[in-house]
């Protein structure tokens, strides 16, 4: 690899573990409210994930739902993965772009609104099998 190249965002990500990711970009939420829900689900199975987002009262969840359904279809797809085997094992938001409008105010003043909008990722990977101890041999 040459010193002006990045890594890829998989190897970033996972490495050389097995697993899968999914991101959305450019979701019309605010970061700080994503990451509230993306808190709730991050280190948990996937069922109880996925669960826990279909029912939670934020409208983030919607979108955070689907990414974490995205990542898991493609664990599914291209590492020959089951989705119930598998935890969160990352996730985090990112800022993404602020669009920014006028608000009109008193005697010809206007403020700013800023809407947010924010990167979702999250990665997906399967629980470690436990190592069996190498006996030693005599």
């Amino acid at each position: 690899m040459s010193k002006d190249s990045r890594p890829s965002r998989r190897q970033t990500l996972l490495g050389d573990r097995p697993g899968s990711y999914a991101v959305a970009r450019q979701v019309r939420i605010s970061p700080t409210k994503a990451r509230r829900v993306i808190d709730l689900v991050r280190g948990m199975d996937v069922p109880d994930a996925l669960n826990t987002l279909k029912f939670a009262p934020q409208a983030a969840s919607e979108p955070v739902y689907k990414v974490l359904a995205s990542a898991v279809a493609n664990a599914e797809q291209t590492d020959n993965l089951r989705g119930n085997d598998l935890f969160v094992s990352q996730a985090f938001v990112d800022e993404g772009v602020t669009m920014r409008r006028i608000r009109p105010r008193a005697k010809g003043s206007a403020s700013r609104i800023l809407k947010r909008s924010s990167h979702i990722t999250v990665v997906v990977e399967p629980h470690a099998a436990p190592e069996t101890p190498k006996k030693k041999e005599a």
